[in-house]
């Protein structure tokens, strides 16, 4: 095991080995039937009512989501000693992309189990435990989360909402409103922010029944309308001292850990998602016939088809692999020390540039599936009664939600340069012995690859994180703590980091399918991994040349985009007749297929 390449942001500086990488093809017996059961309440409970659920019927919104607790759907992250069962992060992983076919009913499950009750979990005290997680866990009662407001949507520090503790030191005196609160129609407890003493931003439990709660008019929203999307207004409200979550003034330390999981399960769902276009997209082309023909037989539906399913299959890598990473370093904690939780948020932090990354790519590879499928279904897809319409409309917030993907390619490269700064990524050392070895450095010669499976593309990988580097490294040294303000610069930097990110995903999933599994599934995950490389790199050099055009002139520019170009000399793909074959494939089975 390589252990640098498995640590947050490590994969960019050392090669991770196929074995340590987790993927759906490892999934445990008792995890695909945890996802069998999650499919099966959504087929049998949820979507006969979804027409109802869109028409905004909360009351039914609840009642399935308190069956779902009686399922064990809502307790997968809680600890068992309050109710919950305590599921691995894969487990509820599953869950989560299980659940999305249920459209608007996934989303208030998900902030109910995800960002509504995971603060109490991570950081709440051993009292506020007892009494709120049992609740939670079965559905006896439900959570909603409160971080934004109406002027401070991506600064969520600059939240204005107020908490002042009362003379006999017994309450906070609560005012303010927070803005776009999902399940505020119908939730029983809030995770507010608010700031002590005008700049300690803090974390508070509030509970709906407390005086001064009120919610405001729901939402009309374009997507995911079935869901409660309401203000929620506090005027003079008296929250028990003891309702404190976490310390005073760490609030922070709770929003961005909450919302690294948050974006991580995000992307979960936008998987779910993507598998569900290209099924309906699939059902719709068989049976629409133009020409005499149906439209599966067309070479550019078939194109599209592909297309989608290479996303996905590189987002399913990239979800898993993550997954993997998260539950393997909760798997080392000692769930019985007093130290648990911190120690767990903590392990979860770890990976925050990988929980925005498949925020990133999972948002916007869906909206690609979504629009393609629109695409495919023609004027019907503009048309409510095919579900391909509402999946378009309720994709869209995903890269809205949880951290915009403008803020999240902001931080990619930042939090990456912090953990260099604190001595927990050997960045800069790296990067040093790199610029060196640029200077002389002489790609493969045309023709010369290794014959063992995607050695082409794991080497293609290596040269993108030497491309990465140097442009990291420039950056850095040009900048230095003014960086942050070059954005254009930086999502350069962004974007070439998720890109290898999920290139090697796809590789290193499809690698250890080939070594362990062998056959046509093999052959096929190795297909839509090369597709996937061939297209990636292409993105990668002019992102990276864009950066390197606004970063230097001169020679300096010159002697730059001459490494980019030796960096960049790969035999190139037929991604046509590859892309035909995975089309079949797809529509052999009717769905995505791996």
């Amino acid at each position: 095991m390589n252990k640098l390449a498995n640590r947050g942001g490590g994969f960019l500086l050392a090669p991770p080995e196929a074995n340590d990488v987790f993927t759906p093809e490892d999934l445990t017996e008792e995890q695909r039937m945890i996802a069998d059961l999650a499919e099966d309440f959504i087929e049998g409970e949820v979507v006969p009512y979804e027409d109802q659920i869109e028409r905004q019927d909360l009351s039914l919104t609840v009642k399935l989501l308190k069956k779902a607790g009686e399922l064990g759907l809502l307790a997968a992250d809680v600890p068992e000693e309050y109710g919950g069962t305590d599921l691995d992060k894969i487990s509820s992983t599953l869950i989560t992309e299980k659940l999305v076919r249920g459209g608007s009913f996934a989303l208030s499950h998900g902030a109910h189990v995800g960002i509504g009750s995971l603060p109490i979990i991570l950081f709440g005290s051993e009292e506020q435990k007892q009494r709120y997680l049992p609740a939670l866990a079965s559905g006896e009662k439900l959570a909603a989360y409160c971080l934004t407001e109406a002027s401070s949507g991506s600064d969520a520090l600059g939240a204005k909402t107020t908490a002042v503790l009362s003379e006999d030191g017994k309450h906070y005196i609560m005012n303010g409103s927070k803005q776009f609160i999902t399940n505020a129609g119908f939730a029983d407890v809030f995770i507010v922010y608010a700031k002590v003493d005008g700049d300690k931003f803090t974390a508070f439990i509030v509970e709906r029944d407390y005086p001064g709660v009120s919610t405001g008019p729901e939402e009309h929203k374009m997507g995911i309308k079935g869901s409660s999307t309401r203000p929620l207004i506090l005027e003079d409200v008296p929250v028990p001292a003891e309702n404190v979550l976490g310390e005073i003034g760490r609030g922070h330390v709770i929003a961005f850990n909450i919302l690294n999981i948050g974006r991580y399960k995000l992307a979960a769902g936008c998987l779910g998602s993507a598998k569900w276009a290209i099924r309906l997209s699939v059902d719709y082309g068989k049976q629409r016939k133009q020409f005499n023909k149906a439209l599966v037989q067309f070479p550019l539906i078939r194109q599209k088809l592909a297309d989608m399913a290479i996303r996905t299959y590189v987002m399913e890598s990239m979800v898993y692999r993550t997954g993997g990473l998260i539950d393997a370093s909760m798997r080392r904690l000692d769930k019985s020390s007093p130290d648990y939780s911190r120690k767990a948020a903590k392990a979860i932090e770890e990976y925050a540039i990988e929980c925005s990354i498949n925020k990133v790519f999972a948002s916007e590879a869906l909206d690609f599936a979504a629009d393609e499928g629109v695409q495919i279904h023609g004027g019907y897809g503009y048309i409510q009664e095919y579900k391909i319409e509402q999946l378009y409309r309720d994709s869209r917030i995903n890269r809205i939600f949880e951290g915009t993907n403008e803020i999240n390619r902001l931080l990619i490269p930042a939090a990456l340069l912090r953990k260099a700064m604190k001595g927990e990524l050997p960045l800069m050392d790296v990067t040093r012995q790199l610029q060196q070895e640029l200077i002389s450095y002489l790609p493969p010669m045309m023709g010369t690859e290794a014959n063992e499976p995607l050695a082409r593309e794991s080497a293609m990988i290596e040269a993108a994180k030497k491309i990465f580097l140097m442009l990291g490294g420039t950056a850095v040294e040009k900048y230095r703590f003014e960086l942050e303000q070059e954005q254009e610069i930086v999502e350069c930097l962004a974007d070439v980091i998720i890109e290898i990110y999920a290139m090697e995903s796809a590789v290193l999933r499809a690698t250890k399918t080939g070594q362990y599994k062998g056959g046509q599934l093999a052959a096929q995950q190795a297909e839509m991994a090369a597709v996937y490389v061939e297209e990636a790199f292409g993105r990668i050099e002019r992102r990276a040349k864009t950066a390197v055009l606004a970063m230097e002139d001169g020679d300096l520019r010159q002697v730059q985009l001459s490494i980019l170009k030796k960096l960049s000399r790969w035999n190139p793909l037929d991604v046509i007749g590859i892309k035909r074959r995975i089309a079949s494939r797809i529509i052999d089975a009717g769905g995505y297929v791996t």
